[in-house]
């Protein structure tokens, strides 16, 4: 699958290394390198699908670019509600946005680019983590947020008393570079360079079952390692698997864990996955 941006959808030149659809589809949020320092921006998504919005000079394209970040931002995740935009990167920060009304909106052409239309604040910053941020995942219905990082730990916070902690989830003798939840939210899985898969109980935060064989024969490291569940949580794709000689993501079935198929085709390592619903 090849995924094509708008020219404008850009950071100066610099490197995006996140991008996340907000779930009613108006707005796209990207992370990534700043001038000097991590950038979040968050575009209008309107002049992306309707070539008559991209060409009407009245309709702001870009809506907010934060800076707030000291470091690059590795990874974006909207909350299923849509209310919150999480953000977290080397600088070992979780940042959670939300708009505010009391900001206000500034004008589309701020001082030296710095947007902010919809007058997006950082409502929350979350200091625990010991390394960078390499991943992100809200719960159903946004009970939990996860992130993972490179210190091996996997963090619970919980949303709605931000920054309380519920669970750091230790096990992973290696980065931690992917974390998912099912559609329930009974389970959360995690990939690591430790070449192995966790599947977590989140009824008391243990380990349900740890996968490593199908990544036993993975070389080298990636930036990230970005698993999903299907949409019915039968499935858990993986990231970073080998099935012979060859790069593949591996699917893992709830039924007992088991890794019977593949995905195949790539020429190199595969680093994401992302399951979807199709509209017949």
């Amino acid at each position: 699958m090849k995924v094509l941006k708008p020219d404008w959808i850009n950071h100066n030149g610099l490197p995006i290394y996140s991008i996340d659809i907000h779930p009613d589809g108006s707005r796209v949020a990207t992370g990534g390198q700043g001038d000097d320092s991590g950038r979040v921006v968050i575009w209008n998504m309107a002049p992306v699908v309707l070539e008559e919005e991209e060409n009407d000079e009245s309709t702001p394209k870009m809506l907010c670019q934060l800076d707030n970040h000291l470091a690059c931002v590795n990874c974006v995740r909207w909350s299923g509600s849509g209310k919150f935009l999480a953000s977290g990167g080397d600088d070992k920060l979780v940042m959670v946005w939300c708009m505010s009304k009391s900001l206000g909106s500034n004008a589309l052409f701020g001082s030296k680019g710095k947007v902010n239309v919809e007058g997006w604040r950082c409502a929350h910053t979350l200091r625990a983590h010991q390394g960078d941020i390499l991943d992100m995942a809200w719960s159903p219905h946004d009970l939990y947020l996860a992130t993972c990082s490179v210190d091996n730990t996997i963090i619970i916070w919980r949303p709605e008393n931000f920054p309380e902690i519920v669970a750091v989830l230790k096990g992973h003798t290696g980065l931690v570079k992917g974390v998912s939840w099912d559609p329930v939210g009974k389970y959360l899985g995690s990939q690591s360079d430790d070449k192995t898969v966790r599947i977590w109980r989140t009824v008391d935060w243990s380990e349900e079952a740890v996968i490593s064989k199908p990544f036993e024969q993975c070389s080298g490291t990636t930036m990230v390692l970005r698993l999903s569940w299907s949409p019915d949580g039968q499935y858990l794709v993986t990231a970073h698997a080998m099935n012979g000689s060859g790069p593949t993501a591996k699917i893992i079935d709830r039924d007992g864990w088991s890794c019977n198929r593949d995905i195949v085709g790539h020429r190199k390592a595969v680093t994401c996955v992302v399951s979807c619903h199709f509209i017949k």
